[in-house]
Parts: structure tokens; sequence; C-alpha cells
């Protein structure tokens, strides 16, 4: 098996990480690394295979003799950039939004449109972490019933806005223990949220990412629009209230979705039981039903609570989990990787 020149952007940050212990858990054929971070980074290591690798600035020949390069610094770094690792003849595998609905990079989850990748002219975008897991459920069930319309709730990590938001859910658990927060009301021991507008420790946020004049988020739209994308449906449809949730880590998404075949809550098990990346847990008389909890750490997204919906004429509605570090980004991206 060839082994391939890789380049990893963001390799500090919590998506970054998280792809080096990807690469390595998945034995892909790495010949050699180049871990590439900012300024700030340069100079610190990290491990990968037993090895100390430092970190090196990112520069405009940071791509040289390079084969992949995955971007995982957000959209100011991969607008500048990408191309300029596209110029350096590298294949860049992009985490960020910036490519994603242009018409001709490949927008691609493995396990739904795999061949999308085929056509690359050197950039394949990874889908949204949110659409990534709810897509993982919703697409067997449009081939077996054939998607009209959705409407969904989003209850998203915190690890979805990096390391900065993971240390500040932390910070402000433990400033809760010394002084519970009550009311909203705020001391001056506890410290003014920096990542997001409003404290998120014992709180709920119905704000994923900036509002647009629809009143609808840009994260919100990303489920119908990256959707129509990855399913090759253009009439797809979804209403999504995305959520940022007390959470460290895992997404989960309700979802109520009409078909146009008729539907039975016995076929849609058979259907997701067999899908790909996806573990049906659906025992609810037992307890059983997929949490961010059960997910965390794991490839597999779960799938349960599947039941027929009471307000669709063929209608069913169920609740998806999976890791937004892993199947949100990082897996999607080496598995992206593994196909070229």
């Amino acid at each position: 098996m060839k082994a391939y020149h890789i380049a990893v952007v963001g390799a500090t940050g919590a998506v970054g990480q998280e792809l080096l212990r990807v690469l390595e858990r998945r034995s892909f054929p790495v010949s050699t690394l180049r871990v590439i971070g900012s300024v700030r980074s340069a100079g610190k290591s990290v491990r990968f295979r037993d090895q100390s690798i430092p970190v090196q600035e990112l520069t405009d020949r940071s791509f040289d003799k390079i084969d992949i390069v995955f971007f995982s610094a957000g959209g100011e770094i991969s607008r500048k950039y990408v191309p300029v690792a596209c110029q350096a003849d590298a294949i860049a595998i992009d985490n960020s939004s910036v490519f994603r609905m242009e018409p001709h990079v490949p927008l691609v989850i493995p396990e739904i449109n795999a061949e999308d990748a085929r056509r690359h002219r050197g950039l394949i975008a990874n889908p949204n972490c949110t659409t990534a897991i709810a897509l993982m459920a919703l697409y067997p069930l449009h081939r077996a019933f054939g998607v009209r319309r959705t409407f969904a709730a989003s209850y998203q990590a915190v690890s979805g806005s990096g390391a900065r938001a993971i240390n500040e859910l932390t910070q402000q658990v433990k400033d809760a223990a010394q002084e519970p927060l009550v009311s909203g009301s705020r001391t001056d021991r506890q410290a003014t949220p920096q990542v997001y507008p409003h404290p998120i420790a014992f709180n709920l946020l119905p704000h994923v990412d900036s509002f647009l004049e629809s009143g609808y988020t840009k994260e919100e739209m990303k489920f119908q629009d990256e959707g129509r994308k990855i399913m090759h449906l253009p009439e797809f449809r979804a209403s999504v209230t995305c959520v940022r949730v007390p959470v460290y880590r895992a997404h989960s998404v309700a979802v109520s979705a009409e078909f146009e075949r008729p539907v039975s809550v016995e076929h849609a098990r058979e259907v997701l039981a067999k899908a790909p990346g996806l573990e049906l847990v659906d025992e609810p008389q037992n307890n059983r039903y997929p949490m961010p909890l059960s997910v965390a750490g794991k490839d597999n997204c779960e799938v349960g609570r599947i039941r027929v919906d009471c307000a669709f004429e063929n209608g069913l509605s169920f609740w998806v989990s999976g890791d937004q570090l892993l199947k949100g980004a990082a897996l999607n991206a080496v598995q992206i990787a593994e196909l070229l």
C-alpha cells in the first residue's frame, strides 16, 4: 500500500487533535506527517505513533510535497490557504463551511455519496457536523421511503465550538459550584462568557451561528442546503432549530420527517439496522435510546425513539446522536481520505 505525505492544519485544536488520533487508530498509511498551527502554536509538539512532532507555522510553503492536507482551522484560514494547497498539487479536505456549496466542490459523507468524491478538482468539503449526524439516519430512510421535508431540533455540544468552548463550560461549572447561578444573575467571581453570548453551564442557547434576515441561523439552513447537495435532492426542505446545550461532546437531533411513500416502524427499523455507520438503539421500554454519553468516542452514530409521526400523513419521528468530533468532523474527513 502506498504511504502518503499528510499535513494537518489546525492540529492543536479540538478537531485537529481528534483527526490525528483517528489517523493513527485507523492505521492510515502516513509516510510523513506535517502538523501546522498558528504563530501561537508554533514550537509546540503533538504526539503521533509514539513520536513527538513539532508544530510548524502556517505559510505559503506549508504544502510543498504534501499529498493530502486536512484543514480544521476555521473558515478564514481555509479561504486563504486551501487554494495555496491546491496550487501545490495537494488534495485538500476542508472542515470549514467556506467551499461546501460551491458547485464544483464535492460535499461528501462516504456512507451516502462516496461516488461524488471521484469528481474532485483538488478539494473535497466535509459537511456540517449536525447535518452529517442527522443524515446518517435520514438518508437510509430516504432510500426506502423518499423524504420530502423534515422538522428538526438539534442539541449541540460545546465541542462544536472548539477547545475554548469546552474550557469555558468547565470553568462555568466550577464557578457555579462555588456560587450557584440563579435567575440569570452573575457575581464578580463568575467570569463573563467569552465564546457564547450567555453562560452555557446549566443553560440552553437557541443560537448556533449567526442569524439571517429570515430569522433562521446559518447553522439551521445548512441542514437543508447541504442535505440537498449530499442526497442529490434539490426539492428537500428542512425547518430546523439549533440549540447549544451544556454537553461536552456529541450532538443529538430530534427529527420528524415526511415521506412520499407509506411508512411503518417495523420497516424503518429494518432499514436503519442495516445502515452503515449507524447502530439501532431503540428499546424505550428498557430505557435504551441514543444519548450523547453513549456515543462519545464512538465512530458509529446511534438512532432510536422511532415512531410514526402523528402530524404527517407518511411520517416518522426519530432521535439520532453522534460524536461531533468524530462523524461530525475528524472521522468523516479521514474516511474521505480513505476513499481517495
